[in-house]
Parts: structure tokens; sequence; C-alpha cells
């Protein structure tokens, strides 16, 4: 069985994320699957929210600011890391892109109106900083290709220039390779390649023509970032304060 979300049951991934010590605010898939280029033995990752109550926040035994729990779901290896609220707040107030994509995620297995209240103030969470994000993920897993010569760090590279040149001219965090313009025309080719096997090595481009078109998406994406009308800072503090205050009383 191909490790596809397709192939998983939503419902059957809620009941075992209902085990979670803490309340979950959601829960959505990340990684490949929705970076739009799966393979068949890839690992599910989910990522999300939970709160802790006040009492493990306020006293000399604090609760834990991350979880990590890992299963196994129709023969797929399946991960879920949350953070705490207050400490996913944090980091979507910073130039963070992978955790606006977390929270943005159309591949979505829990949800609740807070989750929904995250979505609407991610917008305001977005700066023409997060080029930085994008520009070192590139070069770390450029890096990463250049020692394994494997497609997965190498798709990751041309996904992550593209999702930040598409941000910065559109204000719109697109993670899904498959929705994203101005790439290489061999990308389907590597895509297909990956999907029968998330360690697959290169066969196709050669090194001089990748190296060549990496470094002009790097120039592509300094330049969007230097036209960008996003701002230098952002404005959703009030909105997530509000939110966690509230969240955490509630509980």
């Amino acid at each position: 069985m191909t490790r596809d979300m397709r192939q998983l049951d939503y419902a059957e991934l809620r009941t075992i994320m209902g085990e979670q010590p803490y309340p979950l605010l959601f829960a959505t898939v990340s990684g490949a699957h929705l970076y739009g280029f799966p393979s068949r033995d890839s690992d599910v990752d989910l990522r999300g929210v939970h709160v802790l109550p006040a009492a493990e926040v306020v006293g000399l035994r604090t609760g834990p600011d991350t979880l990590d729990r890992t299963w196994f779901e129709n023969e797929a290896e399946v991960d879920l890391v949350t953070h705490d609220l207050a400490k996913f707040a944090r980091l979507m107030l910073r130039r963070n892109g992978y955790v606006l994509e977390q929270v943005l995620s159309p591949l979505v297995v829990v949800s609740t109106p807070e989750h929904e209240e995250l979505v609407a103030l991610a917008g305001g969470c977005i700066t023409k900083w997060h080029a930085h994000h994008y520009r070192g993920f590139a070069k770390t897993q450029w890096e990463f290709f250049e020692k394994k010569g494997e497609l997965k760090p190498l798709l990751y590279t041309f996904r992550v220039l593209l999702t930040g040149i598409h941000l910065m001219r559109t204000g719109e965090v697109q993670a899904d390779l498959r929705e994203l313009d101005a790439g290489p025309s061999y990308l389907p080719e590597l895509m297909a390649a990956k999907a029968e096997a998330e360690h697959a090595p290169l066969d196709g481009p050669t090194r001089e023509q990748l190296a060549a078109d990496v470094l002009r998406l790097h120039g592509v994406l300094d330049e969007a970032e230097a036209v960008t009308g996003l701002p230098d800072r952002p404005a959703a503090e009030p909105g997530l304060h509000e939110l966690l205050v509230r969240a955490r009383l509630s509980r």
C-alpha cells in the first residue's frame, strides 16, 4: 500500500490524536504530502498546536512546550509534533514560513474555532523578512543535495525558493510545488521519480544545469524581495495575544 494521504483514514487519525494529553487546536499535514511530492514510502508529518492549562504555565512545574509522538497507520509511519499555543504564536510572529505553512495547510485533520482564528491572523504575520527564511532553507537543502545526490533535498530546494518568490509577489503562502510557477520544466519528471522512492538518486538534469537554475531562482527571490509590498513588521501580535489568553483560561 502506498503511503498516500488518500489512503489514510482521517477519522482513525483523529481517534488516536484524541489520546493526546492536552487539547489540540489543530493538526494538519505537512512535509512532502503538503509540498506535492510524496513518495510511496514517505512518512506522514502531522503538525499542530496544543494548549497547556493555566496551572501548567504559572506554577513551578510547567507543561511541555513541544510534544512529539510517532505511530504506524496503514503501514505508514505517522509523526505528530505539536507546540503549545504560546510557543507557536511566537514562531508565527517571527520570519518562520514553516509554521505559517502548517496553520494554513489545506490538509486539515483536526480543526477548532481557535484554528480558524489562527488562519485569519496568519496573514498579519507575513513580512518581507520571510524571504530570508526561504533563502536560508534553500541553501541548507542544496547542501544536503550536494552531499547525497538524492531527489528529496533537491525538490525541497526548488520548493522553498518558489514558495518564497510566490510569497514576496502575492503575499500568499503556497507550499504545493505543483501550484507554483516559474520553476524549471523538468520538475514534474523529478517529482514523478521521487514518487517511486523517498531517497531516489538523481537521474535527469546535470549538476551544472541544476546549479544554474537554483542560482537563477535565488536571484528571482532577491528581486521579488526588493520590490515586494509586504510590511517590515507583523501586525497580528494583539490578536494572537488575545487568542492565547482566552484559550489558556478556558482550559
